[in-house]
């Protein structure tokens, strides 16, 4: 724990991300249980003096807005949630994957802007409230699977998807902050090649505990 105003106060996290930080469950379009759902995992591995906020939206993109489906834009969702949840120690963001989405037409290259664009917002944000900005782990979600039920809204996705890792880790160096490729833990389902089976999320739970605790100021 980090000293509050006259008394210590837990590490306060951000989990911003789309569907696959929501829960949702690829068998039956269900959200699964908080023994399930990766930022639940996560807390309950790091313990107490962490206070995990859960703030996925299913349709969620870094910058780019859906006229099919609204209100879906994560950079206007950011500074709300900033103000909501203040003071912050650490923000999480795993998004990319509905920037796919091939009504966009955007490349890998955009969609790493779009990482960008959060990520300083986040920290231009942050000027205007006591205390330093948070600390930002920037997520690669893990690659699209080719799969007949989403190939019509995700045409191409899988190829530009390859690239997540590596435009992620390109974004991180540039602006400076925290990087995981959760390619490298866990897979799409092969169910609806978009989200990730109950496995997956509990493993990506424990895989961003690790990562966490790997940066959590002693």
């Amino acid at each position: 724990m980090i000293s509050g105003t006259g008394s210590e106060r837990s590490m306060e996290v951000l989990c911003f991300g789309d569907s696959n930080t929501w829960g949702y469950n690829p068998a039956d379009g269900s959200r699964y249980d908080r023994k399930t759902r990766w930022p639940c995992v996560m807390a309950s591995d790091l313990g107490s003096g962490w206070h995990i906020v859960e703030e996925g939206l299913s349709g969620r993109t870094t910058v780019f807005e859906d006229e099919i489906e609204a209100h879906r834009r994560g950079l206007d969702a950011i500074v709300m949630l900033l103000e909501t949840h203040w003071p912050l120690d650490l923000v999480i963001i795993m998004l990319g994957t509905n920037d796919l989405k091939c009504r966009f037409g955007v490349v890998p290259r955009d969609i790493s802007l779009g990482w960008a664009r959060i990520i300083k917002t986040i920290r231009e944000r942050s000027l205007w409230f006591a205390g330093k900005a948070p600390e930002i782990l920037l997520v690669s979600p893990p690659p699209v699977r080719e799969v007949s039920t989403l190939n019509e809204s995700f045409a191409g996705a899988p190829e530009k998807s390859t690239r997540f890792a590596e435009t992620g880790r390109r974004v991180a160096q540039e602006v400076g902050c925290l990087f995981f490729d959760a390619g490298s833990t866990v897979s799409s389902s092969p169910v609806d090649g978009i989200h990730l089976s109950a496995e997956s999320q509990i493993r990506l739970g424990h895989s961003l505990a690790e990562q966490v605790r790997g940066w959590a100021p002693r």
